[in-house]
C-alpha cells in the first residue's frame, strides 16, 4: 500500500517505519536537519521491540511523493491546518487521513478541507523521541486507536485499520474516538504542562504530594470540558491517568521535549481548549487558566529566543 506520513517525528516516523518494514510504499515528509540526516542514512529506530532501519523516500514537501492509501497526520497540533492545505498531492478518491496527533479537534480541521468521510482521528500509546537527527527512540508503547470521527467515515476507518493491522501493529477500531482523544487530554493537559513549567519527568510528578492534587483538579476540568461537548468521561479518570503514569516514570512528556529542543508548545491544544471550551459554556477552569497562561508566557520567550 501506498503511506504518506505527514510529520515524520517520533511518532509519525515510528509508525511510517513499522509500516515500510511490512513492504508498504512509504514517504516521509519532515524538514531541517531530521530530513538530512534520513536523506543521507535513511531512518533508523532504536526500539524495545527490535531496532529497524529504513530506507525509501524522504522529502521536504508532499508535491513528491504522489497520491496514498493512507496519511498519517503527525504534525504538531499548531501545524495542522498548514499541514492540511499541502496534503492536495496525496488524495485520491479513496485516501484516508489519519490524524495521530496531541488533541481532539485535528481530524475535525482536516475535514473542514477534505471531507468527514476521509479525516479520521487516532490516539497513539507511545513513549518515542527523536533521540538525534534521523534516529528515533521507542521505549514503550506502540499502539493506535482509531476510529471516524463523523457518520460515513466507517469504511475509511476500517481501510486504515487493516493496513496496520497486515503490518504489525497493534491497532484498535473505536465507535468511540472522541472519548479516546479526551481520555488521552486528560492525561497531557496536566502532565505535559507540568512536566514542561518544572522541568520533571513524569515521576517526579508522581512523587511529589503537593501536585497530586494539581493533577487530579486538571482532569476534573478536562472531564467538565469534554461534557460541554457530549463526551462523558467516568468519574475515575483522575485516578486511572495517575495509574497510567505508574509505567511511565522515566518519561519527558512531548511539551517537555519540545521545550528542551525549543521548538513552540502544544499549549493551545492540550490546555487552552479546556480553558475556551468552559468559557463558552460560562464556566470557569481555574488550575487549565493557570497552567495555560503560564505556558503561553513561556512559548512567548521560546519564540523572542528563536
Amino acid at each position: 500500500m501506498r503511506v504518506a506520513v505527514m510529520g515524520a517525528g517520533a511518532v509519525g516516523g515510528y509508525f511510517g517505519a513499522r509500516l515500510a518494514a511490512a513492504g508498504n510504499d512509504v514517504t516521509f515528509v519532515a524538514r531541517g536537519e531530521h530530513l538530512r540526516a534520513m536523506e543521507r542514512d535513511g531512518l533508523r529506530i532504536a526500539s524495545v521491540q527490535g531496532d529497524l532501519a529504513i530506507g525509501g523516500r524522504f522529502a521536504a514537501a508532499a508535491g513528491t511523493a504522489g497520491p496514498a492509501d493512507l496519511v498519517l497526520l503527525a504534525v504538531k497540533s499548531q501545524d495542522t491546518d498548514t499541514a492540511a492545505r499541502a496534503l492536495a498531492p496525496l488524495i485520491e478518491r479513496d485516501t484516508a487521513i489519519l490524524s495521530l496527533q496531541n488533541g481532539v479537534d485535528n481530524a475535525e480541521r482536516v475535514a473542514r478541507l477534505w471531507g468527514a468521510d476521509r479525516s479520521l482521528a487516532g490516539v497513539a500509546h507511545i513513549s518515542a523521541r527523536v533521540a538525534a537527527p534521523g534516529v528515533i527512540e521507542h521505549t514503550g508503547g506502540g499502539e493506535i486507536v482509531l476510529g471516524a470521527t463523523q457518520p460515513g467515515g466507517g469504511e475509511k476507518a476500517r481501510a486504515a485499520h487493516a493496513i496496520l493491522a497486515k503490518a504489525g501493529v497493534p491497532c484498535e477500531l473505536s465507535a468511540h474516538i472522541q472519548e479516546a482523544l479526551w481520555k488521552k487530554l486528560a492525561w497531557n493537559a496536566p502532565f505535559c504542562a507540568l512536566a514542561c513549567l518544572l522541568r520533571m519527568t513524569v515521576g517526579e510528578i508522581l512523587a511529589s504530594p503537593a501536585l497530586d492534587g494539581l493533577v487530579r483538579a486538571c482532569v476534573e476540568e478536562v472531564r467538565e470540558a469534554a461534557a460541554c461537548r457530549g463526551v462523558m468521561l467516568p468519574p475515575t479518570t483522575a485516578q486511572d491517568a495517575i495509574t497510567v503514569s505508574a509505567a511511565l516514570r522515566d518519561v519527558k512528556p512531548s511539551m517537555l521535549q519540545d521545550l528542551e529542543a525549543g521548538k513552540p508548545l502544544e499549549h493551545e491544544a492540550l490546555n487552552g481548549v479546556v480553558v475556551r471550551t468552559l468559557q463558552h459554556a460560562g464556566r470557569r477552569a481555574p488550575i487549565s487558566e493557570l497552567l495555560y497562561a503560564s505556558l503561553c508566557r513561556l512559548d512567548g520567550e521560546l519564540r523572542t529566543r528563536r
